[in-house]
């Protein structure tokens, strides 16, 4: 097929596309254990920049909390690239053509197609998938508790019990695994349960999704 219309190509992404999808083929765990060794204070990260000459001490990347939480959240964005790359070329290469040539059969120009066609389509497509991500994230135990466990430490949150990167989820895993305080355990889950129903549920209504997936179905013979 052809590139895919409404969009802007880009020499090489192919390629680049294809790099980033290989790192599907390591397991997440794999991936966040050799990410949370290279950003030591002594790994190769800091190391290779104090031979560049680049820093003279190593950086805080688990040590200081604004630090700790970029760096979680960057390495998040990177494991989940891949999934993300192909979800989303998945539905532009499954948007009908026909209505790419309507649109410019009746003179719109590239960046009406995107916003008229490609990006409503895609945020129809995508929606179920965005919500499952935001409460996956909600919810990303492996993430904060195989790069940090929730350092750095604070005896701010309930007599440190938890720390500066802790999610709901690993602060309740610590509540209950490590410090046995399941009457707080049980608070903090139901509100976990709470907040992602409600999310889920505000997102899904103010979203098009339910009317355009009924005009959709409606159309079907």
């Amino acid at each position: 097929t052809n590139s895919i219309e409404g969009t802007c190509y880009i020499p090489g992404i192919g390629h680049n596309l294809h790099i980033f999808s290989l790192s599907i083929a390591v397991p997440q765990f794999v991936s966040l254990l050799i990410m949370r060794t290279m950003l030591q204070p002594d790994g190769v990260v800091n190391e290779t920049l104090k031979s560049w000459g680049w820093i003279s001490q190593s950086l805080p990347f688990w040590t200081n909390a604004t630090w700790a939480r970029v760096s979680v959240i960057m390495i998040n964005l990177w494991v989940g690239i891949p999934f993300t790359i192909m979800q989303t070329t998945g539905v532009l290469q499954n948007i009908p053509s026909e209505l790419y040539e309507s649109a410019r059969i009746d003179g719109a120009g590239k960046v009406t197609i995107f916003f008229k066609i490609t990006l409503p389509y895609m945020l129809f497509v995508t929606t179920p998938y965005l919500i499952t991500q935001f409460i996956g994230n909600i919810n990303n135990f492996n993430v904060i508790y195989l790069l940090t466990k929730g350092a750095p430490a604070t005896l701010a949150y309930h007599n440190g019990t938890a720390g500066k990167t802790d999610l709901l989820v690993t602060w309740l895993y610590k509540l209950t695994i490590d410090f046995k305080d399941y009457n707080y355990g049980a608070v903090i889950g139901i509100l976990v349960f709470v907040l992602s129903a409600v999310f889920s549920l505000l997102a899904y209504r103010h979203t098009n999704a339910p009317t355009q997936r009924s005009g959709l179905t409606s159309t079907i013979p």
